[in-house]
């Protein structure tokens, strides 16, 4: 485990932002006209995207993936300058937030500065050409960690944007040797004391898959050595199967009471209800009901709350990855007050280290526990939107939600909801 990892982070919110689509404009100076409404949010770590140039060659779509990457030492020119980004940085830190930049090191754009100046640090086919590990990635290709002046490159890299920024979201690094990532994390660590490193971990089907083919395809469990945080899709599967209808409610939560002892004890998972890969929250979940239980127990959740671009306001269509597609923000929704809401109520210290327990009850109403030192923090979410007579096993008599602030009244240990979120402290 990356024993340095404070519990901290699970009492945070990270906020996902791809600079194209944010704005019109898609620009570094646009954006910063936008931060003040995001700390609004009760944001603590923002996370662009990638921000370096985009190849030409095999491209998507008409401006290309951020994620098939041209020069890793430079800014996209469409976004802004050098200056611009740090002036952007600077702003985020002045508001008393963080920022943290992708980085995508499996792989770079065909026609990338690493391809014309060291061809030899990458994956070459049977035939000697170049290619890549996953077929529907053609507009990338993959690096060869066998060769160690890559490490020291690669390393170098991090290091320089290492003095700007706080940390960095590692794109499919499972899929990178886990010796390069123990190295760099303690080599930055000597120009970032405390820098933030976020791996986006895959899928357990996707871990099979690259497995059977002889791959590097590292488990959670592997990258906790040295991540500090982890995507959720080790049980992503799950939830998403849950929305579904093809498994009960109690399936999902035994995943998640399952995390609890499968992973160090200090373990923050990255939690959140859509990113850039996935569907919106708002088109997975149409019922606005339900969908306010699950924003709640997403801040419920042990872990770091994350937020995509747009879910504040309900947007139900994701920004296309491969040409300009902006965030439409006049939904005519706002659930910002909701969301600063719960993000004060994140900041309660049981959610920093608790013993944290789910349990589905009927009608599809999460019970979800944090416990510590005799106190707990109680969640009950209808995941339906009805109302329902919830067991709560609480000695009788008046709590204060502390969503709404109103009064919830224990009787013969339940509570009875009308199908609005609850969280109380007893």
């Amino acid at each position: 485990m990356a024993v340095s990892t404070p519990k901290s982070y699970r009492n945070q919110v990270m906020y996902s932002v791809y600079v194209r689509n944010h704005t019109p404009e898609g620009t570094f100076q646009a954006l910063r006209r936008d931060l003040g409404r995001i700390r609004g949010l009760g944001v603590d770590v923002i996370w662009l995207m990638p921000i370096h140039p985009i190849g030409e060659k095999a491209r998507k779509g008409t401006l290309g993936s951020p994620y098939a990457i041209r020069d890793y030492r430079a800014v996209n020119p469409e976004y802004g300058t050098m200056e611009d980004f740090k002036a952007l940085v600077d702003d985020i830190h002045a508001l008393g937030m963080k920022c943290i930049i992708d980085v995508v090191y499996n792989h770079t754009s065909p026609d990338s500065w690493l391809v014309e100046h060291h061809p030899e640090w990458f994956y070459h086919k049977p035939d000697g050409s170049f290619g890549n590990h996953v077929g529907d990635w053609s507009d990338i290709v993959d690096l060869d960690y066998t060769n160690r002046d890559l490490w020291d490159y690669q390393i170098g890299t991090l290091k320089q944007w290492a003095q700007i920024v706080d940390g960095f979201r590692c794109d499919v690094a499972p899929l990178v040797p886990l010796a390069f990532w123990k190295e760099a994390r303690e080599a930055v660590e000597e120009i970032r004391p405390g820098c933030l490193w976020l791996s986006e971990s895959i899928e357990p089907e996707f871990i099979r898959y690259l497995r059977g083919q002889g791959l590097v395809a590292h488990s959670d469990c592997e990258m906790y050595q040295v991540f500090d945080l982890c995507y959720d899709y080790d049980i992503y599967g799950i939830f998403r199967a849950y929305l579904e209808g093809k498994v009960p409610l109690s399936a999902y939560a035994e995943a998640v009471n399952r995390q609890e002892s499968m992973y160090p004890e200090n373990f923050v998972k990255l939690r959140y209800l859509e990113n850039h890969d996935v569907a919106r929250a708002a088109m997975m979940i149409p019922e606005v009901a339900m969908r306010l239980n699950w924003t709640a127990f997403l801040y419920f959740q042990k872990g770091m709350t994350m937020l995509f671009g747009g879910q504040e306001k309900g947007v139900a269509h994701r920004p296309d990855l491969f040409n300009k597609d902006d965030v439409v923000w006049n939904t005519g929704w706002d659930d910002t007050d909701l969301l600063r809401r719960l993000a004060q109520i994140k900041r309660d210290p049981i959610f920093t280290d608790s013993m944290y327990k789910v349990t589905a009850l009927p009608r599809d109403v999460m019970l979800a526990v944090h416990e510590k030192d005799g106190k707990k923090l109680i969640g009950v979410f209808s995941l339906r939107g009805e109302a329902s007579l919830v067991e709560v096993w609480l000695p009788d008599g008046q709590y204060e939600d502390l969503i709404t602030g109103d009064p919830v009244e224990v009787y013969g240990g339940r509570l009875s909801t009308d199908g609005s979120p609850i969280v109380i402290r007893a």
